[in-house]
């Protein structure tokens, strides 16, 4: 199964997000419940550095992905931040309401 975190500040901002685990939906390389996981996760980490410019302090390796926030950002980024954020939990949300035998998306203070 996927465990996904989603830490959360108390004002409801996103600082971070990990994920761990595999879904085992499938073969590797025929797991679409793993690759539709990572393409979200993965592309959302990417899109906020080439898109706002904002380096996360991200780590990955097999079956592991985390990303953290470091600094406080300046509003107009951190809306653009956090509306990216908040689009990959919806998205993982998505992945979930069908795929939820192999996913598990969990939010709150970290």
């Amino acid at each position: 199964m996927i465990n996904v975190h989603i830490a959360r500040l108390d004002d409801g901002s996103i600082e971070g997000f990990s994920i761990e685990g595999h879904a085992n939906f499938a073969k590797a390389g025929r797991d679409i419940v793993c690759a539709g996981v990572s393409a979200v996760t993965v592309g959302t980490v990417n899109s906020i550095e080439a898109l706002t410019g904002v380096e996360l302090d991200s780590k990955m390796k097999n079956g592991f992905l985390s990303a953290r926030l470091t600094e406080p950002l300046a509003d107009s980024v951190s809306s653009q931040v956090q509306l990216l954020l908040e689009s990959m939990v919806v998205m993982l949300e998505s992945i979930a309401a069908s795929y939820g035998k192999y996913i598990r998306v969990e939010q709150g203070n970290n």
